[in-house]
Formats: C-alpha cells, sequence, structure tokens
C-alpha cells in the first residue's frame, strides 16, 4: 500500500489523471471538447507553452529561487525578429531561426551575467530585463502587428507533418527526450542538481556553478526564442506584448510537474503534462466565457495553492 500511496502521489500521475477529469469535464460542458481534432489543436498549444516552459525548468532546477520572468519579452521579441526577417518567404526560415536563437541566447547571457557576476537575485534581474524588453518592443512596432510567418512555418506548426501530428508537436516529443537525456545521463544535467540542491557543496567539489548557472539563463532564453518563432506560425503574424501571456503559466507548469522552487528536485517530464493541464483548463474557462482577468485570477490561485500543495518543493518531489 506504500508503493501504491507513493506512486499516486507523485505530480506526474496526478497531473495525468487531472487531465484526463478535465476532458471529461469539457467534454460534458461542450460536446466535442474532447475529440481527436480538438485534442491535436490544444496539444499545440500545449506544446508553445512546453517550450517555453523547458527553459524555465532548468533555470528553476538550478536553485538560489531561479525564476526567468522575462521569458514572455524573449517570446515576444523573437516573433517580431522572425515575421521581419522571413516576412512571409520560406527562404528566410534558417536565417530568422538563427536571429531568433541568437537575441534568446544573448538577452538569457544578460541575466545569466547580471544574476551570477553582479550577485541581483533572479527575480529582479529578470523582472528588469522584461521592463527593458518590453520597452524594446514598444519603440520598435508601436504595438503594431509587423511581420508575416513563412507559408512553411505556419504549415509546420498547424497542419500534420507525420502519422497526423503536426510537426510542433513532433519538436516537443523531441525537446523532451533531449531534456531527459540532459538531466539524467550527462555531466552537465548532474551538475545542475548538484548547484541546485547545494551550491555551496557543489563549489568545493569543482563544479563551475557561475558558468552552469549562466548557461541555464542561456538555455531559457533561446527556449523562449524558438516558442516565439513557432508562435509566429501558429498565429501568421506578431505583436508587441503576444508572449506576456506565457510568462505566469510557464512556472506554474513547472511547479505543477514536481520541480522545487527551491532547486535540485524535479524534472521535464512532469512539467509537460503540467502545460498540456493548463492548457487543458484554460479552455475550460474559455469555454464557459471566463474573460482573460478571470483566466488570470484563476492561474494565479493556482500556483498560490500548489506552492501551499507541495510545501516549496518538502512533498510530492518527482
Amino acid at each position: 500500500m506504500s508503493r501504491i500511496n507513493s506512486f499516486l502521489r507523485q505530480p506526474i500521475v496526478v497531473a495525468l489523471v487531472l487531465i484526463v477529469f478535465l476532458l471529461y469535464l469539457g467534454e460534458a460542458l461542450s460536446p466535442g471538447f474532447a475529440t481527436g481534432g480538438q485534442i491535436l489543436r490544444l496539444l499545440i498549444v500545449a506544446s508553445l507553452l512546453g517550450i517555453i516552459a523547458a527553459g524555465q525548468n532548468v533555470v528553476i532546477l538550478g536553485g538560489r529561487e531561479g525564476i526567468d520572468l522575462s521569458v514572455g519579452g524573449v517570446v515576444s521579441l523573437s516573433a517580431i525578429i522572425a515575421g521581419n526577417v522571413m516576412n512571409g518567404a520560406d527562404g528566410g526560415i534558417l536565417p530568422a531561426v538563427g536571429a531568433c536563437l541568437a537575441a534568446g541566447a544573448f538577452f538569457g547571457l544578460l541575466n545569466g551575467l547580471g544574476v551570477t557576476l553582479l550577485r541581483i537575485p533572479p527575480l529582479v534581474m529578470t523582472l528588469g530585463m522584461l521592463g527593458v524588453l518590453q520597452g524594446l518592443l514598444v519603440v520598435i512596432r508601436m504595438g503594431i502587428p509587423s511581420g508575416q510567418a513563412a507559408p512553411a512555418l505556419s504549415r509546420f506548426v498547424t497542419q500534420p507533418f507525420a502519422y497526423g501530428i503536426p510537426g510542433i508537436i513532433w519538436l516537443w516529443i523531441m525537446i523532451g527526450i533531449v531534456m531527459a537525456l540532459m538531466l539524467n545521463r550527462t555531466v552537465f544535467g548532474h551538475r545542475i542538481y548538484a548547484i541546485g540542491s547545494n551550491e555551496h557543496a557543489a563549489y568545493m567539489a569543482g563544479v563551475p556553478v557561475g558558468i552552469i548557472r549562466i548557461a541555464l539563463f542561456v538555455i531559457s532564453g533561446m527556449f523562449a526564442a524558438i516558442a516565439g518563432l513557432c508562435l509566429l506560425g501558429y498565429s501568421g503574424t506578431s505583436f508587441a506584448n503576444v508572449g506576456e501571456q506565457y510568462m505566469l503559466p510557464s512556472i506554474i507548469a513547472v511547479v505543477f510537474g514536481g520541480t522545487s522552487l527551491a532547486g535540485g528536485k524535479g524534472g521535464y517530464t512532469g512539467t509537460m503534462a503540467g502545460a498540456v493541464l493548463l492548457v487543458i483548463l484554460q479552455s475550460i474557462l474559455t469555454t464557459i466565457n471566463i474573460e482573460e482577468s478571470g483566466r488570470q485570477m484563476v492561474f494565479g490561485a493556482t500556483l498560490l495553492l500548489l506552492m501551499m500543495f507541495y510545501g516549496r518543493g518538502r512533498a510530492m518531489r518527482a
């Protein structure tokens, strides 16, 4: 019985049970909610959130109360960069990918340097960076839609790519596999857990704590940039604040997946389940005509409840 209870209390099991429950609830509220086509559309949106949450996940695992609040700004900036570089032409996709990754890595590097060298708390550093990015976006586009997605990118994100599944879902699956291998099978992944569990002990053991932490923010910025590129393919065009809606859900997905905000414990598989769960919840709230402000209140309350339930990672750790 103890093994069964332990299994049932695992975050990913809880998330999967809630996903099934919410699908049944959505079907009851709106017949057709749990059809195959609708589930694929929900998974596309979950993929966008899950890609952002991948970067958020590694930053949080690194400890020191690490949370990247700048991901929304990086997503918005990357979508605008990609839209203007490709400007509706398939030939511009590769240059757009390179430009987005470079931008995401650059702002992630600035975050990492500020946290590591200047000893600025991650919350303060990334919140300040978010303000810089928001101001930069206003200066660049003044809130006006800018650029256009290439047809091939839109097809990759929204149309069946292989076995009837859109390309972005396959991309998300690949990211999940890479994340699992990196965190569990590489020295770099073991070092992430080490500095998240006890930074001082990791430093005394010879782990390059500063370099690792900088790398985590760079990774977060690059994942946010990839999500911005995919978001452009999903929507067809970009707005200055298009990425802001993903900041809070990306944190909730990580926490619900069982990753401790104190760092050092958790994984990405649970985060993927958390992303799916949040997207289904958001869809149900939309179905019952809850406005955006109400959905944000629900997400904020969910995060607070999760923090109380998880006890800052002491219980139900993955």
